[in-house]
């Protein structure tokens, strides 16, 4: 089991904007998913902050570690972002559009 925890996302969007959904979910159920899947055996207590975009067709790309405590940490939050399953994209005016997400890790 992990001991891992993740923070709130706070973005602005404009009104025909529809968020991306993972796994027919929201944000918060894909911070539910890294938490369940971050190994703190490769890392001490910390914080991590990672963004990237979920892509038109629902892939999680330009992959970025924005806040570090320790490569192996960093190394093991991007694996998980890497194995994540694709999400439902964004929407805007009803055209799938890409995303940017910023996601605080907190594990001990």
């Amino acid at each position: 089991m992990s001991n891992a925890q993740v923070g709130d996302v706070d973005d602005v969007h404009p009104a025909d904007f529809i968020e991306a959904k993972f796994q027919g979910g929201t944000v918060l159920d894909f911070h539910k998913y890294v938490a369940d899947h971050f190994d703190t055996s490769k890392a001490s207590k910390g914080k991590m902050v990672a963004s990237f975009t979920i892509s038109e067709s629902g892939e999680i790309t330009d992959i970025r570690i924005v806040e570090i405590t320790t490569v192996e940490a960093a190394q093991e939050f991007i694996r998980i972002l890497k194995a994540a399953p694709k999400w439902e994209p964004a929407k805007k005016g009803g055209k799938p559009a890409s995303m940017k997400i910023k996601l605080p890790l907190v594990y001990n």
